[in-house]
């Protein structure tokens, strides 16, 4: 009979075919296997890469760790959920009562019951796998408890150590929340067991719970109202980091007077009622009645909202408010203490500083080295420059803003300028083999003094070229690791990269022999990393051949982020040229800031990391990894180094005091380095963090008041001036800078990180900031100075309205646009305390129609409130606005730099040296540093008499190696004393150290 079809029939369609059940079993097959390849992928090259970087026990250690809590708290919880499950259904009525409700659940009761064993067990892992994986996300917590460091620090509450709260704490509170758990989903599945089985009903006449089930649920709610009570009491401790906000401090932490009157009391007491509650659960299946535990729970509800919410309200409104200022203040004090202690704050200096509005060149002498070095080449600007003259290839690029550094030795260290060549694959033919096997690297660091432009505006280099040459010596300069190289890169075997491409247009070939990458050889590596990158190619492709190494993670932000996961990474990683020992071949190095952090310090304040880092250059430099999160505690305790030829990671303990890195240096033993293993060569190079400082700042604009009633009265709150150069409306960003602060401890100019505040709601300077940020013995050390509230000093966004109210000026600044044709680009505005004033300093930089980079064509100057000057170069702009103080006479060579001289005894006439009364002659060696010394001496002279400031500091530093240079010499000869330019006044050497070659001479 022939098949039917239409609108009226269906086709039946039979089971399918015995091949298509085989095809679908294996596809089903090969889906589970790749998955599973892919889970494997992702391991094994994990396991592979911190291998290669010699940190696989930081693998290890938290592979481990999670699997561990995973395994544990999973367990327990499926053990906790499934024994409810199984008890409930063991306390199952034996017959059900008849009712539609009952007799609605038979069929679901006999379809589950050939399946009760494994629908327990199912139950049971699911939910055991959920805590599981929650539970291994804590390994932080775990390895923090385990391995807690005492701070040495008590709580001004409960005096505990604060290791308690920022170690111990968490944990209890992560345990306490899985408790919670377990008995919220053992009493909802439990019940929904005594429901099924009959134990609990919501119809019929009788009893609603049978006595198994009201036992059941009585011990399970018993336990759940204990666990109520622990929190109750750990309440009490979370009080003291119990974030909020009073007055204008957004991030406040810590208890206050109706927190330490009302809140902490009342924890207390519902404490202890919490635990009657749950006694009379517990009492529940004895007395078979419901009754007690239940008036008991309503009464612990209710003295919940009376004892911790109206009592805490009346004491506010009527004890508090009434006279909140004696009530609050010692809470404040509190307050303030822990939170300059925690951001490392507390040892701030602070001066009062009134600014003049004029100097003289007596007061100018401390100032002259800080005068010289002031750092014209801004950074944030100069990079197009850079990218302009010295990327001498299209496959080459400088990040979009530079570092500042300082080379040079002793005496002689000058702030630089520096960007190294990194590999830029967009110019570049993009395919396969270009992209990952023949452009690898880039070439070479970019060096220019910051304190000086040429005849064109453009930077001064001391490193430059293809390859590049200058004052830095031989050095590894190729650059495999880099802040701009994201893709990965295969070299080795028999892969030849191309190295860099002369100026004939020859590609220089080259073989990577620096050591690191995963090797290759193995056919399932090649197959994880083909599925890691999405690239088939590396399965099959003939360019892979033995040998070949695969290199990525390159960034070395990414790097030292994944060898240290519990350290949060400063922005700006820099570059360092840094000289090899006896003579080989330097290296260049990454530097890299870590922080340890922690939320948990009593009374310290919290401030959001990306909040407080943000400033108009966030979107180039980026951001902490940690920037959403609140900390309130913080320390700068590692710094971190990475190759940029062979990618090696090296952490060195910066902080040796820290109990966050010590704990975290237990829980990944052998990762970090000791301080003293820090090189010698790299040492002068380390500096203060950009992002510790802002941290640091934005807390002193309120904790700059260390006095309780000052605090609470709110009328000195400092804020970070907008940045006046820039159109993004954010914080100006903290500038290195060599300057000397007006201190009378501090004798000579040191590199430094500074900024400026400004009085809440005005625009006038409130105070000027500066960090040391030398590796010395002053490094960190914060010295404010404090502008009086009435000296009307100028901020940074009105020195810039005076630049561009005057009327000069704006004729200057209509002819460098030339009718539109050019545009202006501001460098940043440096402010630096000079001369008993406050010098601010702004390079004016000009683009062309057409052109590609900017070149610094004019220079502000602006000194007090009126002296404002606009010229071609510092030299000139310098003299208009020291006009009046440029001296009549020459300064005198300083007993040792930057010490100003003794004006009380006639100048020196200069000669051939002699010896000084009483030697027994000179060596000619010790002439010969002698006649350095006068020379540059002379030169100083010379140049303070004209007013060239960059050529005085560069005398100034001379005339120190010098006087160093005389004293080995002298030592050398036998210890006497050195001798004199002739017609200096003589003195002898004490403690085997020489005079000064103007040792109380002067003009």
């Amino acid at each position: 009979m022939p098949e039917r079809s239409g609108p009226g029939f269906r086709r039946r369609v039979g089971p399918p075919s015995r091949r298509a059940r085989v095809a679908l079993l294996t596809l089903g097959v090969l889906a589970v296997l790749f998955l599973l390849f892919v889970m494997f992928a992702g391991f094994w090259t994990d396991w592979l890469w911190f291998k290669s970087v010699h940190y696989s026990s930081v693998f290890t250690t938290q592979l481990w760790t999670k699997v561990g809590l995973f395994a544990v708290f999973g367990l327990l919880m499926a053990l906790i959920v499934g024994a409810n499950i199984w008890l409930a259904h063991r306390l199952r009525p034996p017959l059900s009562a008849m009712s539609v409700e009952q007799q609605s659940l038979d069929r679901y009761r006999a379809g589950l019951a050939p399946f009760k064993r494994w629908a327990l067990i199912g139950i049971s892992l699911v939910i055991g796998l959920v805590a599981g994986a929650a539970a291994s996300g804590q390994w932080r917590t775990w390895l923090l408890w385990t391995n807690g460091t005492s701070f040495g620090v008590k709580d001004q509450q409960f005096g505990m150590d604060v290791s308690f709260y920022a170690f111990e704490l968490p944990f209890y509170e992560f345990l306490l929340g899985f408790a919670f758990s377990a008995v919220i989903v053992s009493l909802l599945t439990s019940a929904l067991v005594h429901y099924l089985y009959g134990g609990l009903r919501l119809q019929g006449p009788g009893r609603r719970a049978s006595a198994g089930a009201q036992g059941h649920l009585a011990v399970l709610l018993g336990v759940f109202v204990l666990l109520k009570a622990v929190a109750y009491w750990l309440d009490r401790y979370a009080l003291a980091v119990k974030t909020g906000s009073y007055k204008s401090v957004t991030g406040w932490t810590g208890l206050r007077y109706v927190d330490a009157n009302a809140f902490l009391p009342a924890k207390t007491i519902l404490f202890f009622v919490a635990i009657i509650c749950a006694v009379l659960f517990f009492l529940t299946p004895i007395r078979r009645t419901w009754a007690p535990a239940l008036i008991g729970l309503g009464l612990m509800v209710l003295s919940a909202v009376l004892i911790g919410g109206v009592y805490p309200a009346i004491v506010q409104q009527f004890q508090v408010k009434p006279n909140e200022q004696a009530k609050e203040t010692p809470y404040i004090q509190k307050n303030i203490d822990a939170t300059r202690q925690a951001y490392g704050i507390a040892d701030s200096q602070t001066t009062q500083y009134t600014p003049q509005g004029s100097t003289t060149a007596e007061a100018l002498k401390p100032d002259a080295q800080t005068i010289a070095d002031i750092r014209l080449l801004d950074p944030n600007v100069v990079s197009p420059t850079f990218q302009s003259i010295e990327q001498q290839r299209s496959y080459y690029a400088f990040p979009s803003t530079l570092d500042v550094d300082r080379y040079g030795k002793g005496e002689g260290a000058q702030d630089t300028v520096i960007g190294l060549r990194e590999l830029d694959l967009n110019g570049v033919q993009r395919n396969w083999i270009n992209d990952h096997f023949k452009y690898t690297h880039g070439y070479g660091a970019v060096v220019a003094k910051g304190n000086q432009v040429n005849d064109k505006g453009q930077p001064v280099f001391t490193e430059s070229g293809l390859p590049a040459t200058g004052s830095l010596g031989d050095y590894q300069q190729r650059v495999y690791y880099g802040e701009k190289t994201g893709t990965y890169s295969i070299v080795g075997g028999a892969n030849q990269e191309i190295d860099y491409t002369t100026d004939s247009g020859e590609n220089k070939q080259y073989q990577y022999t620096g050591g690191s990458g995963v090797s290759l050889d193995n056919p399932i590596t090649r197959a994880a990393y083909a599925v890691k990158f999405a690239e088939p190619q590396i399965l099959y492709a003939g360019a892979i051949t033995d040998g070949a190494k695969v290199i990525y993670d390159r960034t070395p932000k990414e790097r030292v982020e994944k060898v240290a996961p519990w350290l949060s990474i400063d922005a700006d990683p820099y570059p360092v040229v840094q000289p090899g020992p006896d003579g080989q071949p330097g290296r260049v190095v990454w530097v890299l800031d870590g922080y340890t952090t922690s939320d948990g310090y009593p009374f310290s304040s919290k401030t959001t990391l990306g909040t407080a880092t943000k400033d108009s250059l966030t979107n180039q430099r980026g951001e902490l990894l940690t920037a959403a999160n609140q900390v309130n505690y913080i320390r700068n305790s590692v710094k971190a180094t990475v190759d940029a030829y062979t990618g090696e990671v090296t952490l060195y303990q910066w902080d040796e005091n820290d109990p966050v890195l010590k704990t975290w240096m237990k829980a990944f033993p052998d990762t970090v380095k000791a301080k003293a293993d820090i090189p010698g060569t790299l040492m002068p190079h380390l500096r203060y963090p950009q992002d510790m400082f802002k941290v640091q700042r934005d807390l002193l604009g309120q904790y700059h008041v260390t006095d309780a009633n000052s605090f609470f009265n709110g009328s000195d709150i400092w804020q970070i001036p907008v940045d006046p150069t820039s159109d993004t409306k954010q914080p100006q960003p903290p500038y290195y800078l060599t300057v000397r602060m007006p201190d009378p401890a501090v004798t000579s100019a040191s590199f430094s990180l500074t900024s400026t505040f400004v009085p809440s709601g005005r625009e006038n300077l409130a105070a000027f900031m500066a960090v040391s940020a030398d590796p010395g013995p002053d490094y960190g050390k914060i010295r404010l100075l404090k502008v009086p509230g009435d000296s009307k000093t100028l901020g940074p966004n009105l020195v810039q309205s005076q630049f561009n109210s005057r009327q000069e000026v704006a004729q200057q600044i209509t002819l460098l646009k030339s009718g539109g044709d050019s545009e202006l680009e501001y460098g940043n505005l440096l402010t630096l305390p000079v001369g008993g004033g406050l010098l601010n300093v702004e390079p004016v930089y000009v683009r062309g129609r057409g052109a590609k980079y900017p070149t610094l064509q004019k220079v502000l100057a602006v000194y007090g409130n009126d002296n404002v000057a606009f010229e071609n170069t510092l030299e000139e702009a310098l003299k208009k606005v020291f006009a009046g103080a440029a001296p009549a006479t020459t300064p005198t060579a300083p007993s040792s730099p930057g010490t100003p001289a003794n004006p009380s005894t006639p100048t020196p006439t200069p000669g051939t040296p002699t010896p000084a009364p009483g030697t027994g002659g000179t060596t000619p060696e010790l002439q010969k540093a002698w006649a350095d010394v006068e020379k540059a001496y002379n030169d100083s002279q010379n140049a303070f008499k004209s007013g060239d400031w960059a050529a005085y500091g560069q005398a100034q530093k001379a005339l120190g190696d010098a006087i160093k240079a005389a004293q080995a010499a002298q030592q050398k000869a036998g210890g006497t004393p050195a001798a004199t330019p002739s017609g200096t006044p003589s003195a002898t050497a004490t403690n085997g150290t020489p005079p000064s070659p103007s040792a109380g001479a002067s003009p």
